[in-house]
């Protein structure tokens, strides 16, 4: 007999309510079941949410991504009428209610037409709605997967995704058309609650902090076809150990910069884009005391000391916040936050470390100020090699103005940074059709000091690494570094392998 199940006409009570399996918490008692509803029973996965992820994984072959947006078009629309506008739990919970109801209805109208759906495509629909509406739609199965660490999206049916461990794939499109694509892009800019960023033909690109924490850059209108990528940070809680295991880093280098962090000596990390330059900088901050206060600034939030407290006790995270409209008799645009405000701000905070995060511009001034006002800072930017990052660094400050000369900059910089890691990466095609693998790895370590020549400033290699090979050996320990014995660094070790 056909009666109202949970407020919506049309709903048999042997069907099994999605609402009732792992997918849609806090679970409900099951209602007794028929026959026909014990035989589907039988038929459904012994982990239904994970059939329901490879059901929507499977792209559009085993989906009607068409029936996915009318659906989520009606949640949304109910969600307004009852006054419910935004993505928390409450919101969240009326959300599954309605959807249970418009997949049952859709469920039992396919079984009347004799087209009815498998359990694994019903729960996979139920799951794909979820998402578009609370979640990050086509791609949440993605990013719900931890073993894919970026996605590289051209156009929207061009995938691929790189796994940890630098295995790198294909998948199915995100979307069914480049327009669908932006509007995805737009929606998750306007709908971030504390920051919120605007993807139009006048605001061409876009860079944002997802629900989970993930990174996305988007760019339309001035390429080709619009472009994502998200990047998503696995290796949060990294340390100095891990790196070693992994290869990154040989023990004797681990143990020098462990001690220069735990010393007091202002880092940076150069290296490609993607090359681990982020994670790197993690598994230094490893080394900081706990009882240390740290202040971080950055455009879009990658590091989050914030969210490891058994590690950093007190962090106080910046983040930069785009303007909108005009730009003001200040030079700025309505609403904007800078880097430069939030780290004067933060000189009344009482912090013993001020991180600054990846350097692309005039914010190359905010870093060196970060570096006068405290002992071990550290920070990131885009160089080929080590060599060349003290020159990236330069570019980026006489960005600044006119007032900021290569001369002035240099000098600055020389008597700021104290190390320079660079980090390789390099991408290898596997034979037999099997997919490429990306490598990361510590190249070099060099030493700054103010000088007296032309460039203002002297270094020395400390590591470096021989053509074909990611093993760092020593190069030259000025005797001024010595001193990090006393922290950790193995200098013994040191010796051993220069003499070898």
């Amino acid at each position: 007999m056909t009666t109202t199940h949970n407020g919506f006409p049309g709903v048999t009570e042997d069907w099994l309510d999605p609402s009732e399996l792992p997918l849609f918490l806090p679970a409900k008692p099951v209602p007794a079941l028929t026959e026909a509803g014990r035989e589907a029973q039988a038929r459904r996965p012994a982990d239904p949410v994970s059939g329901a992820a490879e059901a929507v994984a499977a792209g559009p072959a085993g989906m009607d991504w068409g029936l996915v947006q009318a659906m989520r078009a009606q949640v949304a629309e109910q969600l307004a009428q009852d006054g419910r506008t935004g993505f928390g739990q409450e919101e969240r919970e009326l959300g599954r209610s309605i959807i249970t109801g418009l997949v049952a209805a859709e469920t039992r109208a396919r079984q009347s037409s004799g087209q009815a759906w498998s359990v694994e495509t019903e729960l996979a629909h139920a799951k794909a709605v979820f998402d578009a509406v609370f979640g990050m739609g086509r791609f949440q199965p993605l990013l719900d997967d931890q073993s894919v660490e970026n996605i590289m999206v051209v156009g929207h049916d061009t995938v691929v995704l790189e796994h940890t461990g630098g295995l790198i794939t294909e998948h199915d499109p995100v979307a069914e058309s480049d327009d669908d694509l932006i509007a995805w892009v737009a929606f998750m800019g306007s709908r971030s609650e504390a920051n919120a960023r605007s993807f139009s033909p006048s605001n061409p690109h876009m860079h944002l902090q997802l629900d989970d924490g993930s990174r996305l850059a988007a760019v339309a209108w001035v390429t080709p076809r619009p472009t994502v990528v998200i990047r998503r940070h696995r290796m949060q809680q990294v340390s100095l150990d891990d790196l070693v295991a992994g290869e990154t880093i040989s023990p004797v280098a681990a143990s020098f910069l462990a001690a220069g962090v735990r010393a007091g000596l202002s880092v940076v990390v150069g290296g490609p884009m993607g090359g681990g330059k982020t994670t790197m900088v993690r598994g230094l901050c490893n080394e900081i005391p706990p009882e240390e206060m740290i202040g971080t600034f950055e455009t879009e939030r990658e590091l989050f000391l914030h969210e490891m407290p058994d590690k950093h006790r007190v962090v106080i995270p910046w983040e930069a916040r785009p303007g909108s409209g005009e730009v003001g008799p200040n030079g700025t645009q309505a609403g904007e936050i800078t880097l430069a405000e939030c780290l004067n701000n933060s000189f009344r905070f009482n912090l013993s470390r001020l991180i600054v995060g990846e350097i692309r511009g005039p914010e190359a001034w905010v870093m060196v100020k970060a570096m006068e006002s405290a002992n071990g800072s550290l920070s990131t930017t885009h160089a080929r090699s080590a060599g060349r990052v003290m020159k990236k660094l330069i570019s980026c400050a006489m960005e600044l103005g006119p007032s900021v000369t290569s001369q002035v900059a240099a000098d600055k910089l020389a008597d700021a940074i104290d190390i320079i890691v660079q980090m390789r990466m390099e991408t290898v095609a596997a034979a037999d059709g099997q997919p490429s693998r990306r490598y990361r790895w510590v190249s070099e370590i060099l030493h700054v000091i103010p000088g007296e020549g032309k460039s203002g400033y002297a270094e020395t290699r400390l590591f470096t690494t021989d053509p074909g090979s990611r093993r760092l050996r020593p190069g030259v320990l000025p005797d001024e570094l010595r001193f990090l014995a006393g922290y950790g660094f193995d200098l013994a070790g040191y010796q051993r392998e220069l003499g070898a």
